[in-house]
């Protein structure tokens, strides 16, 4: 359940992924800060193979969906995305864990910008392959769409002194994205925020609350040991032929397990054991 009321200015818990992934951009910030000033040409082109660019991508450079929701966006930018992040973060991975979170982060990025590669291909709003993006407001985005989701009516700070719901911060932001993608400079960029977003929403709806990766291996262990109970029944049937053949009779349950020829015996109604 959501916490009621307004989300104050008291700074949210600083660990678990939350924390791992504002160090993983702050990393690649300050990296590439230091690896600009000392090589600024090999950094141009090393951007070129990090950054999302549909066409790469479809060329082979599948890593892009991921490392480019990791590349600085300036100084501005990197503060108020890593602020979103952290207060953002925190409140869904105490509500759904670190693993949850780490999953929507990682969904949303590589999904999102899948989406907004293919959809280059039609030429949607005039978008070629071509086009480059990259930061980290995509997967952050989608936090807020899965904050909106869970907890839709609570209410939060904009820039730390407007007060409104969550909810109607988000339509905000996809109103002010569709603006760009309309009308703005980086319409690829606004593209592919919109498309982190609405994978965020998926995510949310459709994923186990903990996690894809927790769910999908319970699934495979279920399916591992329905396909073994099955052995296991079909081994009995067998062995229960095989014995009449041999004049004997042994039984098994329904599972495949042996029972006791002296379990058959017993009366049920027999309650003399229990003296």
């Amino acid at each position: 359940m959501a916490r009621p009321g307004p989300m104050s200015l008291a700074l949210p818990p600083f660990a678990g992924a939350t924390r791992r992934l504002v160090f993983a951009n702050l990393i690649a910030f300050f990296g590439f800060a230091v690896f600009g000033w000392a090589a600024p040409r090999p950094i141009g082109i090393l951007l070129g193979h990090l950054a999302l660019v549909p066409a790469a991508v479809f060329r082979g450079e599948v890593w892009q969906l991921f490392t480019y929701g990791f590349l600085p966006m300036g100084i501005l930018g990197t503060l108020f995305a890593m602020l979103t992040l952290w207060f953002i973060g925190a409140y869904l991975e105490d509500l759904r864990g670190s693993r949850w979170l780490m999953e929507l982060y990682l969904f949303s990025t590589a999904a999102g910008g899948l989406l907004a590669a293919l959809l280059t291909l039609v030429h949607l709003f005039g978008l070629r392959p071509e086009l480059i993006t990259l930061g980290a407001w995509s997967p952050i985005f989608a936090l807020m769409v899965a904050f909106s989701v869970i907890a839709g009516d609570q209410e939060i700070l904009f820039f730390f002194f407007v007060r409104m719901k969550a909810k109607y911060l988000v339509w905000i932001y996809i109103v002010l994205c569709i603006a760009i993608l309309l009308k703005g400079d980086d319409r690829f960029g606004a593209l592919t925020e919109l498309s982190g977003a609405l994978m965020g929403y998926v995510y949310t709806k459709f994923a186990p609350r903990r996690g894809m990766a927790l769910g999908m291996s319970e699934r495979y262990f279920g399916v591992r040991n329905d396909y073994y109970r099955w052995k296991r029944r079909r081994a009995a049937k067998k062995f229960e032929v095989y014995m009449r053949k041999q004049n004997r009779e042994v039984h098994f349950d329904k599972d495949g397990r042996y029972i006791d020829p002296d379990e058959l015996r017993k009366d049920p109604n027999d309650k003399r054991w229990m003296n």
